[in-house]
């Protein structure tokens, strides 16, 4: 496995995932002054941060790897599903919404790893719709833990509507790569 700074801070992003979680189940006097909803939106920014920071030093110092490129996309999906999962026992999110981004998140997972096995992984490429979509979950997922307003603005109104827009953009972007791949689902169906 290598070990360099990229990866390190994937593994970083790893690790907060359980501290965002955490600042909901300990004692409210630990969270006091600063209260669990910022905590958790200030750790959930840090590892979104980690997560474009990774891939940047990574391109820039010419630190890719195949360990790197497996880990970085599972630690994202772990933070969201993490995040989405607390929204929803929280009551910021419905879980309709949830069910809907996990279960892309996995469905596409599976199937890049099920076209790259065949050879065909630049089929289901990250596409610009799939950008758009992460970047509208990556605003409403911390707006969301944080719940209070902001300078007037209900950061619960915003990020529900956020999440919409990303549960929308969510199935359009599974279609997009669901139709990218059905060829070579056909394909690999007729080799049988």
């Amino acid at each position: 496995m290598p070990f360099n700074i990229p990866i390190l801070l994937t593994w970083l992003r790893i690790t907060l995932i359980p501290l965002m979680i955490a600042v909901y189940y300990v004692p409210s006097a630990w969270t006091q002054g600063i209260g669990r909803d910022l905590a958790a939106t200030v750790i959930f920014v840090v590892a979104a941060i980690t997560d474009w920071l990774d891939g940047y030093l990574a391109r820039r110092w010419n630190e890719t790897s195949a360990f790197g490129a497996f880990l970085d996309p599972v630690a994202d999906k772990l933070m969201v599903a993490a995040a989405l999962i607390v929204l929803v026992q929280l009551d910021r999110v419905d879980a309709i919404l949830a069910s809907i981004i996990i279960g892309r998140e996995i469905t596409i997972s599976a199937l890049r790893e099920w076209m790259a096995q065949i050879g065909a992984h630049k089929s289901v490429a990250v596409s610009m719709i799939g950008k758009i979509k992460t970047t509208a979950q990556m605003i409403a997922i911390p707006m969301l833990l944080y719940h209070g307003p902001i300078c007037g603005f209900s950061m619960q109104f915003l990020g529900t509507w956020l999440i919409y827009v990303a549960a929308v953009l969510t199935l359009w972007s599974m279609g997009y790569y669901m139709r990218m791949a059905w060829p070579h689902l056909v394909e690999q169906d007729r080799k049988r």
